[in-house]
Parts: structure tokens; sequence; C-alpha cells
């Protein structure tokens, strides 16, 4: 058997997993909203003239506000239910599907709930373990928050789809796992699905340039497209990083996923209270009213700009739902399946967009997403490859199931 036990979810795998989707798909699509408000010169006849919110800093303190948020949320279900802590678990196993459909699984969960009962409570200074995760997800967020000022949301979802290689490269590294060949296959065909929906709007443009820009209507500098590019590649890195370090901490220890969220967000914030202030008083304060340093200057755009506090409020409460829910989905079954399912939000984006007029129907997006998916479905085993190709299948992975290794 895996180290990591499988947990009964506070709700069906399914329904978290929807929660997950569109709450994601809803943080990017205000994200980005929020980046197109206008906060000063907003009369100029000259659309270049007017500034618009740019204040990555403080989009990230905004997630860690809505993370912190769910604390109260479990201090009152627990109240209210009787709940303590510790009563969800770790992380289970990698290869276990999305939709059970096998008799197999049903008979291991007795075993699986004395496994749980092994695990020690997370709590004491044992908590601080969730501020390695945090950390990770504090730069992953800002570095992602920023390269989303120069791409757009189609891109930049698109070049979020490389956390899936990242993870499953990770958890093969630091988690022991050792992924069956038809999983690897997966990850390649999920990550090939995820580029051609985003590829496809680059066809359809004059230049790349014009693809990348945030506002079509005036592409951004070439150094500035490639920066946003790197920067949302290289947080994929560091989100990778954050689910591995969270299912390892799962994995021996029992923590209510609302209350894992929770702290994290609470730690986010402290850090960031933390670092802010003298990052601005030695340097933030000389860049002028517009460098993403300028903390008095995003606190007034933030709280005197009705429409950018607005969008906030509902990136608060769509990132909390999201975050726990992905975390949920962690604990009951992988870092890499979270991650696989994740990458699905390009494909809901892309579907918004073209139902508000943002961009054309185009067939390779279509093709992309039926990759996508299949690959999504092959890694979770609700489908199974062709035998014909000689990558196996989950009923051979499992048979040489040993250790803390996950096969």
């Amino acid at each position: 058997m895996t180290g990591a036990s499988a947990t009964k979810p506070i709700a069906p795998l399914w329904l978290l997993v929807f929660v997950m989707l569109f709450t994601g798909t809803c943080n990017t699509l205000l994200n980005k909203w929020q980046d197109m408000q206008c906060v000063r010169d907003c009369d100029a006849t000259d659309p270049r003239a007017r500034k618009l919110f740019e204040q990555p800093v403080w989009q990230t303190l905004t997630m860690f506000v809505g993370e912190s948020g769910c604390l109260a949320a479990f201090a009152l279900l627990s109240r209210g239910t009787g709940r303590g802590t510790g009563t969800t678990t770790g992380t289970g196993d990698a290869s276990a599907p999305l939709i059970s459909n096998t008799q197999e699984e049903d008979e291991e969960e007795e075993e699986e709930e004395e496994e749980e009962e092994a695990l020690t409570p997370l709590e004491g200074p044992s908590l601080l373990l969730l501020w390695l995760p945090t950390l990770c997800d504090l730069m992953a967020t800002s570095l992602m928050n920023i390269g989303l000022l120069f791409v757009s949301a189609s891109v930049y979802q698109m070049l979020r789809g490389s956390v899936v290689l990242f993870t499953g490269t990770f958890s093969t590294l630091f988690l022991g796992r050792k992924h069956p060949s038809y999983r690897w296959f997966a990850l390649v065909t999920v990550f090939v699905g995820v580029s051609l929906v985003g590829a496809s709007s680059i066809f359809d443009h004059k230049s790349v340039l014009h693809f990348l820009s945030s506002n079509p209507e005036e592409p951004v500098a070439d150094t500035q497209a490639i920066l946003g590019v790197v920067l949302v590649v290289l947080a994929q890195s560091l989100t990778a990083t954050q689910f591995v370090i969270e299912e390892k901490v799962l994995s021996k220890y029992k923590v209510d996923a609302l209350k894992a969220v929770g702290l994290e967000g609470l730690f986010g914030l402290l850090t960031g209270l933390l670092v802010l202030p003298p990052v601005y008083w030695y340097y933030g304060r000389f860049q002028g009213p517009d460098n993403y340093f300028n903390v008095v200057e995003g606190f007034k755009e933030v709280f005197y700009i009705p429409s950018v506090f607005w969008i906030g409020i509902g990136i608060c409460f769509s990132i909390s739902l999201f975050n726990w829910s992905g975390l949920s989905v962690t604990q009951t079954v992988s870092a890499t399946s979270r991650s696989t399912i994740d990458t699905c939000r390009t494909v809901f984006i892309w579907a918004v967009s073209l139902g508000l007029g943002w961009e054309g129907f185009r067939w390779m997006q279509v093709a992309g997403f039926i990759v996508l998916i299949y690959g999504t479905f092959v890694f979770n085993d609700i489908v199974a490859l062709p035998a014909v190709l000689g990558l196996g299948s989950a009923a051979t992975a499992r048979v040489y199931e040993d250790g803390d290794d996950e096969i």
C-alpha cells in the first residue's frame, strides 16, 4: 500500500472538481478584468494616456486575505458541527481515479480509515510547516500577476498548463513516486492539448506581439512579451513545488482542508505585511507611483476606485473557494491529479471569451480541447490507452505498489 492514505472528502469528489474549475476560471478572469480598470486620467481622449490598474503585489495580498477568511469559516463549522482539528487526512493514492469504478477500492476503505487514525494531527509548532508552501505560493502568484500584465488571459492560462509536467517531475524526484508510462504519456498529452488551445490564436493574428498583447489595439514591446511568458512559466515551477510540499505534509499529518487554506492565507498575509513596508520605504517610494512596490499608491487605487475594490472582493471569494477545493482534491487523490484537472480551466476561459465575443471560433482550439480532456481522463484512469501502444494501464501499474512509492 502507499504511505499516504486516501480520505473521505468533505464533499463528493466530482463536486470538489467542479468548484475548483469554476472558481479557478472566475479568479483568472477577475484578475485580468481588474488589470483593465482605469485608475487615473480616465477621461483622456487617447486610450494610451489612461492609467490602468497595475498592482500585482496588491492582487497577491488580496488572494491571501481571501484564503485567511477560511479560518473564520473553519471556526464556525467546527463550533456548529463539533468537528475538531485533524478530521481530514493526507493525500491518497495518485493512481486512484476520479470516478470509482472498481469494487477493490470499496474493499480498501476500511484499511484506509485505519491508516488515517495513525496520522499525527497538525497542531502546535507543526503548523509552521504550512509556511513553506505559502512562500512558494506568494512568489508564484506575484510572478504570475506581473506576467498577466504583459500577456492576454488565454495565453496566461495556456502557459500555466506547464505546471502539469513540473508537478509530475517533482513528485517523482522529491516524493519518490514512480509514474507508469501511460501516466507520463497522459501528462504530455495534457500539455499538448493546453498548448494547442492557446497556440491556435497565434496563427490568426498578424504577429505574435499582437497575440501576446493584453490590449490588442496596442501590442506590448517585444521584451515585455517575452518577460511575461518567462515569468508565468517560472511561476509554474514554484506552484508545482507548492503542490508537492502540501502533499508531503498532508501525507503525514491530519488537518482539515479549510483550516490548511486559512493558515496558508494567514501566513502569506503576515509575510507580505512584514516584507512590503521595508521594500516600500527603501525602494518603492523612490520609483514613482506606477512601480509595483509603491504600496501606498496601490492602497489608494484598491480602496478609492469602486470597480477595483469590488472586483477584489470577488477575487477574495473565488480564490478561497478555489484553494479549499484544490487542497481537498490533493488530499483525496494527489498533487499531480490536482494540477492535471486545473489545466481544464484553459478551455473554460476560452469558452467565456468566445461567448463574450473577445475572440473568434477556431478549429485548433476544439482539437486542443479534445486532446486536453483525453489526457486528463487517461491520467485519472477514466479511460485506458489502447493496448497496442504498450504503455500499460492502471490495472498493471497497481501490481507493483510497494512501500511509500506510488506507481
